[in-house]
């Protein structure tokens, strides 16, 4: 049974210095203990009790006992409470709870705390509570801390307020708890996305209570709560000061908190220090922290060491983290495994992992079990997984459902999906529905989509007024967004939006951006890039160069391109070659293109036959 408070004392916590040598302090104590002695057999109360106390706390029970009597006898209130520690400590709790009771009812909050202790210890919560009532609002901590606990365990919200009242006279757990409490969470240390995640609030609401536990997880923390030390390295890591966030993961990790470990190896891996980033996740790792087991083995396998890599994802699942069944899935999904990919996903996916549901359901529809792999993706994209909604959308879209596959696409788009979201916009605009979709598809292009940028660009361009043919001398005008739109799908890479952007410059009368991104177009397969590029080439008299790029777009199937060749071909006197280029062309089309060439064609004969 406590009796005084927190155990650790100032020596220990380096804060202030011993300027006696310890030879020095027993000779002063054995004074002192002289002294107490001397007045106690002269009957004096007062020396009886602090010499019992003195005794007790050194383990002498048979020598503290008579002189803690003999102070009770005298009504000394404190000895009372000390005799009933005694009595406890020998077994005889009835008999400590009367002397705690005879302390309690004279005043004494240490007393009224024990009894407390004592009645929750035999199950007698009202009594408990009474007489833990009594003593915090004494101003006991300890009294307050065990009144809170005993509130807290019945769902009591004045739990708080004598957490609150414990935690700001110093005591250490009650701080820690308080924070806890007003972070809004449970202690519960698997609380984000995998085992071992320490989860740090995202909604402003959360923020705030997070704000207000701070300076609780400091307190407690500066007196050497780990798990204190933990969570506020969490908070300011999430906030961005990671060099106070590292001190405090590693003050709490030296003191073998394994998830400070795990989070400060994350940490020295973020700022480039691999090693020993190592180093404290094989601490954390042998110390059972399965997140740690499964960082060493995503780094052994980033080096090709699978073997080793396996062997800590199995550590992993045998820690309870169902994260390494999922990792070891992944691992031998790499290496073409597929039978024992499909085992460990199912390990994981049974257990409640979305992800590895999700790449079950993935591994079946390869296999062509689309029956099979369906109730599998419902149940990742139900547990919340966005990579499943925007696979199911894609399953139905397969047989045609396009209503499913649009909930779907739309459940996948509002959790920030940017595939989702293009698919969605795809949707509206074909059922007319232009101004949702222009959302969608902004969403899409924002998240780096090159196809729903250029579909943007094509919805808004379609509502400008075409433009008219540049004056001479006037300046290029600005960029539209429709074109910025377009600019951005046709770095990404986008072969139609670099034909547009071409065409725009173009317009603008920028012929050599013009050029530049016809040729990317036309060197990336786009065989309207490649007539375009033709076209400008013809326009300065570099007819040869011309050519060669509208013979790459005919071969690519582009009518017009060839059309332009059997034109060259024919003016050149070269009839049999525009014959030939004729035929491509009628062959191609578009209607009119073929009727053209054919007249053309029909024209050269007579020209070769005369």
């Amino acid at each position: 049974m406590v009796f005084m408070g927190d155990r650790a004392t100032l020596l220990e916590t380096g804060r202030f210095v011993q300027t006696r040598s310890d030879e020095d302090a027993d000779t002063a104590d054995a004074e002192t203990e002289a002294r107490h002695r001397r007045a106690a057999d002269g009957g004096d109360a007062e020396s009886m009790s602090v010499l019992g106390a003195l005794l007790l706390r050194r383990g002498d029970l048979d020598g503290a006992e008579p002189y803690l009597r003999g102070a009770t006898a005298e009504g000394d209130r404190a000895a009372a409470n000390n005799l009933g520690v005694l009595l406890h400590q020998r077994g005889y709790a009835d008999e400590a709870a009367g002397w705690w009771r005879i302390a309690a009812v004279a005043g004494s909050a240490a007393a009224a705390h024990a009894l407390g202790r004592h009645y929750r210890e035999r199950g007698d919560e009202p009594a408990a509570e009474y007489w833990l009532r009594q003593s915090a609002e004494q101003g006991h901590a300890l009294g307050a801390y065990a009144l809170a606990d005993l509130l807290e365990h019945r769902s009591d919200v004045g739990a708080e307020r004598w957490l609150r009242a414990a935690a700001e006279q110093g005591h250490r757990e009650a701080a820690y708890r308080l924070a806890r409490l007003l972070d809004g969470r449970t202690d519960d240390e698997t609380a984000g996305d995998g085992p071992g995640d320490i989860a740090v609030a995202e909604s402003p609401e959360a923020e705030g209570a997070t704000d207000e536990a701070e300076p609780w997880y400091r307190q407690a923390a500066a007196r050497g709560h780990r798990r204190a030390a933990l969570h506020l390295g969490a908070i300011l890591e999430k906030r961005g000061e990671l060099k106070e966030a590292g001190r405090w993961y590693l003050t709490s990790a030296k003191d073998g908190e394994a998830k400070a470990a795990c989070a400060l190896g994350f940490l020295l891996r973020d700022a480039g220090d691999e090693e020993s980033a190592a180093v404290w996740w094989l601490r954390a790792a042998q110390d059972g922290d399965g997140n740690a087991a499964n960082a060493l083995g995503a780094l052994h396998a980033a080096r090709g060491e699978q073997q080793t890599a396996e062997r800590w994802y199995r550590a992993a699942m045998s820690a309870g983290d169902v994260n390494g069944a999922y990792n070891l899935g992944l691992l031998c999904a790499a290496q073409n495994r597929t039978a024992q990919a499909e085992q460990w996903y199912r390990r994981a996916a049974y257990s409640g992992h979305r992800e590895a549901a999700n790449a079950l359901a993935i591994l079946l529809l390869q296999a062509g079990d689309a029956t099979g792999a369906e109730p599998w993706f419902s149940k990742a994209a139900e547990a919340g997984s966005v990579d499943a909604a925007f696979n199911l959308g894609i399953l139905y879209a397969g047989r045609d459902d396009d209503r499913t596959a649009l909930k779907w696409y739309e459940r996948a788009a509002a959790a920030g999906h940017t595939d989702a979201a293009l698919q969605v916009g795809i949707a509206l605009l074909r059922d007319g529905e232009e101004q949702a979709a222009e959302r969608h598809l902004r969403c899409a292009a924002g998240g780096g989509s090159a196809e729903a940028a250029f579909r943007l660009a094509t919805v808004l361009d379609a509502r400008q007024p075409p433009p008219g043919p540049p004056a001479l001398g006037e300046p290029m005008g600005e960029k539209t967004e429709c074109e910025e739109w377009y600019e951005r799908a046709a770095q990404q890479g986008h072969r139609r939006a670099q034909v547009r952007v071409g065409m725009l410059a173009a317009a603008r009368g920028d012929l050599e951006a013009a050029a530049r991104w016809y040729g990317e177009a036309a060197e990336a397969g786009s065989r309207n890039g490649a007539f375009n590029l033709g076209l400008l080439l013809a326009r300065e008299g570099r007819e040869r160069e011309a050519a060669l790029w509208w013979s790459r777009a005919a071969h690519a199937g582009h009518g017009r391109a060839a059309l332009r060749l059997a034109l060259l071909a024919a003016r050149h006197g070269e009839l049999s070659e525009g014959q030939r280029w004729c035929a491509r062309a009628v062959e191609l089309g578009p209607a009119e293109v073929a009727e053209r060439a054919a007249r053309l064609r029909e024209a050269l004969h007579q020209e070769l036959t005369a």
